[in-house]
């Protein structure tokens, strides 16, 4: 079986344009995966230093709390499209801040600076961020998931996520209206 993607190709020229047809293939993508996101990569290789993506996310697609710790990276993200609820986390997994950023509204986006858990739900369908940490990319180093949120895909994960949201709040919109 061949695994399913995880992001779209990077792109090949020396100029990336963001387009409504690249948002729109990084959605209609999101719509089917198993994650229900994806990432359509702006820079050329994992080796950058610096990673800017396009990055299209599901109501009910679950982002493990994480930290950019070892090596150390700042993150930014800036809502395109929908509506997304980002939170970040005391180091004991207690909710810190948890603010829910829109499109083209008064607030759209963060800047986090490193070593921070933190995590966001996309709460409207087709929900797109731009987002820019630090690289390069390793698998390994990247990112340093909280010992105190389980691991994607299980059925704790969904029932945490659904705490989470209940905890701050807010409520999935699985369609458009």
């Amino acid at each position: 079986m061949t695994p399913r993607k995880l992001s779209l190709d990077p792109p090949q020229d020396d100029l990336a344009v963001m387009t409504e047809e690249l948002l729109g293939a990084a959605v209609r993508q999101s719509r089917n995966a198993p994650r229900g996101r994806m990432v359509a990569p702006l820079h050329r290789s994992l080796a950058d230093p610096v990673h800017r993506m396009l990055n299209a996310l599901q109501p009910g697609s679950y982002v493990r709390p994480h930290r950019h710790l070892e090596p150390p990276k700042p993150e930014a993200l800036i809502v395109l499209r929908g509506r997304l609820l980002f939170v970040t986390f005391h180091n004991d997994g207690a909710i810190e801040h948890h603010l829910v950023l829109e499109a083209r509204s008064d607030r759209f986006g963060v800047d986090l600076v490193p070593g921070r858990y933190h995590t966001v739900v996309a709460l409207v369908p087709d929900t797109v961020i731009y987002e820019v940490k630090s690289g390069p990319y390793e698998a390994t180093t990247d990112k340093s998931f909280a010992p105190w949120a389980p691991e994607e895909r299980t059925a704790e994960a969904e029932a945490y996520l659904n705490d989470l949201l209940a905890r701050c709040g807010e409520k999935l919109c699985f369609t458009d209206g």
